[in-house]
């Protein structure tokens, strides 16, 4: 659905895409994961046809973004970070308007967002203005009005950004009654638990480049193991507890006053340390949110 070799974007002197490279597969949902500044919408952009590479080979559906570029977008629908909902409009006529950007005759364009809006939940709202719906609701319309066109390829960047977790847990079964009807799906998200919960297939960017990529499971494993023990380390020393791990596969990682041993099931972390009586201490499994803290680092980007 989507090919990119030695992709690269420029602003200026600014490169914010370094040559990067990639393959989504029809019916997956593929995830862009990464701090602040790491290009990943700029990534987006490019596959949607809003931007133009500055150089390497980028395909959607096997067409040319920059040549064929209406073609491809009367086949995919996005979803934006930016609510550009018309608030002046009722919310069944947010649909029916954006329908005819594509064409869509007004019979069918009424009977597709009464289908779309059903389908999101908001059929109770149709004739609500925008401008009285909840952040929850105005996220759903804006993927209801991302389907008028039947998309073969869904983009939504940040879809869940501010939500409450009902709200975000109704899109993310949403998006995956889209992923089983053979819709496929490109993600961002600053939310691990979303790409760990969604996407088949994650690519971790930082600074323009794709630091690793694969199945969210399979990264858990190869970058941080299975296991975490996160301990705070104010009245213990580390080296002492480390001193109890002899003969164990075990990575650490120190922040601030926290130390944090990662390993694979079987090694026992707890019942090496259980007689040094660690009394703040948290026993987990290992996450996705590990391994990007592992990858991209712990410091704020601003």
């Amino acid at each position: 659905m989507i090919s990119a070799h030695d992709l690269h974007k420029f602003y200026g002197e600014l490169e914010v895409v370094r040559g990067i490279d990639l393959d989504v597969h029809r019916g997956e949902c593929f995830g862009f994961v990464g701090p602040n500044g790491a290009g990943k919408t700029t990534t987006i952009r490019m596959i949607q046809c809003f931007t133009p590479a500055t150089s390497g080979q980028l395909r959607v559906f096997n067409m040319d973004p920059i040549a064929e570029a209406r073609k491809i977008k009367a086949l995919i629908g996005v979803v934006p970070q930016d609510d550009l909902l018309d608030e002046e409009l009722r919310v069944l006529e947010n649909l029916t308007i954006y329908a005819g950007y594509f064409g869509i005759e007004k019979k069918l364009a009424y009977d597709r967002s009464i289908e779309a809006l059903k389908f999101l939940q908001l059929e109770q709202k149709a004739h609500e203005k925008v401008q009285h719906l909840s952040g929850g609701m105005r996220r759903r319309l804006l993927i209801a009005r991302a389907l008028i066109n039947q998309p073969r390829l869904l983009i939504l960047d940040e879809p869940t950004t501010g939500l409450d977790p009902q709200a975000r847990h109704l899109i993310w079964a949403k998006i995956r009654e889209l992923r089983s009807q053979g819709v496929t799906l490109v993600l961002t998200t600053h939310y691990m638990e979303e790409a760990q919960q969604l996407c088949d297939r994650i690519v971790i960017m930082d600074n323009g480049k794709i630091l690793t990529s694969g199945p969210p499971a399979e990264l858990v494993v190869k970058y941080v193991g299975e296991e975490v023990v996160e301990i705070h380390t104010d009245k213990i020393k580390p080296e002492t507890i480390l001193e109890r791990l002899s003969g164990c596969e075990y990575q650490t990682e120190r922040y601030d006053n926290t130390l944090f041993i990662f390993f694979q099931k079987g090694c026992d972390v707890m019942a090496r340390i259980v007689d040094l009586n660690i009394s703040e201490y948290i026993h987990r499994m290992a996450t996705l949110e590990d391994v990007f803290l592992k990858l991209t680092g712990r410091e704020i980007r601003e």
